[in-house]
């Protein structure tokens, strides 16, 4: 390894005899294995009017011989593992295969040989005989070519059947959920030239791990460990003589989370099919317990390597894997309606017994509005109070009450619930927001998103905690995820009042519960659950074909057996699912809870 040293000299004496001058200093040296401290003296010889310095190796460190070398030597530490909430490990120090090639042994079919070992781990035969070819390479060399897990022992028992193939381990980082949390848990690299610019204080060296994306690199000042160094003397037997100066290693330090392996897997497996996200969280204590974002990628493949090819594949794909969908935001569509019930209660706009006034399906404020109305899906011969606005969806009650509340008060409300507010947690969250400017802009955009369009922009950990104050009596969970023995800490108090947040309950219970509810097919006997769907039309005008729809549906269960839960869930595209958006979503969260 390289060696970092800071040289200070300081003279002390200087004796002069008739032919020699001797300079007494003191040396000291800031290395990266700590301060190494001598006294030495050096003698300046007089000849032919030249003083000439009577060198040997002690010049360099007192007790060095001329027969001895200074070593430094590298002390590995270990980076901190990633664990769920039961000790399962989300990301470890493993052991990867290394498959290589010692040409000396490919025989007399070299090129027959060369061109299996191609066909079998998918490297070009002219990658393989440029590494070959290489200056270094003899013929008993091994001559790494692919990495691959561990567990590919089909592959590499192919592999060993072909003359010079040679399979040796190797540490790694190693991802047992592999695609499954990819996203949540990120990967570690070799860090680059700019990182280690970036990072020159924190004793990272050219050859360094570093966390790249997700948890990985969130928590990389905790995971890291930091290499250990000894600089000491060697004889010219290679025994090791003196320690000049040591700094031990230091292993990083595991990291525990609230995420649950088995509720991680059941919801990707329902899921990775699809374009969307699944937030699942304890809405008691703010836990997240399961974070998954498809379509999505393998962890494992980047420590392994990825080829040009393969990492362009993933770079270019119109799905995008490597976005991170739950850590973004999203037009909500009707999910959003019973924030706004909860706003417009707490606010006394409207009480359990308001009602609006309206016939048909279609309505506008009045003739200023032009051709624009707000429209609903669906008639019903109850009182238009908020109650059955939730139960059938009603866009036109929801218009009307944040047109009754106004701008100003319903933004600040918005405001006090964490919109434009950036969440404190260890990956970053896109703010959520009302509007693409400082307020929002006029009558008829007010309206459309006290109904959930509009301009309004959620991400879903937030809507998660703005969720958990319906079942919390008006209190807001802060969401987190590193595991804490499931303490709980309130982002927002007081976010809505304990009537409203109970009326908003107790209405989205009958949305599950009632015949006539839109999350009917949510029912579930011996468990009650408090939900609404959502349809987020993502038409740029009305004369937008082009554009899809967002399924949403977000429930949390009431008295659940083993703790409660709370999802978030978005499925893109649904415009054509057979299912509708919604109940799409729906299916997977029986699923998901049936498994659990």
């Amino acid at each position: 390894m390289s060696l970092n040293v800071n040289i200070n000299i300081e003279i002390q004496e200087v004796t002069n005899n008739s032919n020699e001058t001797a300079i007494k200093y003191k040396e000291s040296m800031d290395t990266s294995a700590g301060k190494i401290e001598f006294t030495n003296t050096a003698t300046l010889v007089k000849e032919d009017k030249e003083y000439k310095l009577d060198w040997s190796s002690a010049m360099i460190f007192p007790e060095l011989r001329d027969t001895d070398r200074v070593r430094v030597s590298t002390i590995e530490s270990e980076r901190g593992e990633i664990l769920d909430r039961n000790g399962n490990k989300l990301a470890e120090n493993g052991t990867v295969s290394s498959i290589g090639i010692v040409p000396g042994k490919l025989g007399e079919n070299r090129d027959e040989a060369i061109s299996q070992i191609s066909e079998l781990t998918g490297v070009s035969v002219d990658y393989i005989n440029s590494q070959l070819s290489l200056s270094w390479v003899t013929d008993d060399t091994f001559v790494p070519i692919k990495t691959v897990a561990q567990s590919e022992t089909d592959l590499k028992n192919q592999l060993l059947t072909i003359s010079g193939v040679q399979i040796n381990s190797e540490n790694a980082r190693v991802y047992p959920l592999g695609e499954e949390a990819a996203h949540l848990i990120g990967y570690v690299q070799e860090i680059n030239a700019e990182e280690l610019e970036e990072y020159a204080d924190k004793n990272y060296t050219s050859t360094s791990i570093i966390g790249k994306s997700g948890l990985e690199q969130a928590y990389e000042d905790i995971l890291r460990g930091i290499d250990g160094v000894e600089i000491y003397i060697q004889d010219e037997d290679g025994n090791k003589l003196k320690t000049l100066a040591k700094q031990d290693k230091q292993d990083g330090k595991d990291v525990k989370l609230t995420i649950d392996s088995n509720l991680q897997r059941s919801t990707y497996e329902q899921l990775k099919n699809d374009n969307g996200f699944f937030i699942i969280m304890n809405p008691a204590t703010g836990e997240i317990l399961s974070a998954v974002s498809t379509p999505t990628y393998d962890s494992n493949d980047f420590v392994l390597g990825l080829s040009n090819d393969e990492w362009n594949a993933l770079n270019t794909n119109e799905n995008k894997p490597l976005y991170n969908r739950f850590l973004q935001t999203y037009c909500p569509g009707s999910t959003f309606k019973p924030i706004t019930a909860g706003i417009a209660l707490t606010t006394g706009t409207i009480n359990a017994d308001s009602t609006v006034s309206y016939s048909g399906k279609a309505w506008q404020k009045d003739s200023s509005w032009g051709d624009y109305n707000v429209t609903t899906l669906t008639s019903y011969s109850g009182p238009k109070n908020v109650a059955n606005a939730l139960l059938y969806s009603d866009n036109i009650f929801f218009a009307q009450t944040v047109l009754q509340m106004g701008a100003d008060k319903f933004t600040e409300n918005l405001n006090n619930i964490g919109f434009n507010e950036e969440l404190d947690f260890p990956l970053t969250l896109r703010k959520s927001q009302y509007s693409s400017g400082e307020s929002i802009d006029g009558e008829i955009k007010l309206a459309d998103t006290g109904y959930g369009q509009g301009d309004l922009l959620v991400n879903p950990i937030h809507v998660a905690s703005i969720y958990s104050a319906f079942a919390n009596g008006g209190d807001m969970v802060k969401p987190y995820i590193e595991y804490n023995n499931g303490e709980t800490e309130y982002y927002k108090e007081n976010a809505f009042s304990e009537q409203a947040a109970e009326e908003v309950k107790n209405d989205l219970i009958q949305v599950v519960e009632s015949p006539n509810g839109t999350a009917h097919d949510m029912q579930r006997s011996g468990l009650t659950i408090a939900g609404k769907t959502g349809t987020a039309e993502l038409k740029t005008s009305s004369e937008d074909t082009e554009s899809g729809t967002l399924g949403w549906f977000d429930c949390f269960t009431i008295g659940r057996q083993g703790g409660d839960l709370l999802f978030v869930g978005m499925v893109e595209n649904t415009q054509n699912n057979s299912d509708g958006g919604s109940h799409y979503v729906i299916s997977k969260i029986r699923e998901i809870l049936a498994q659990n």
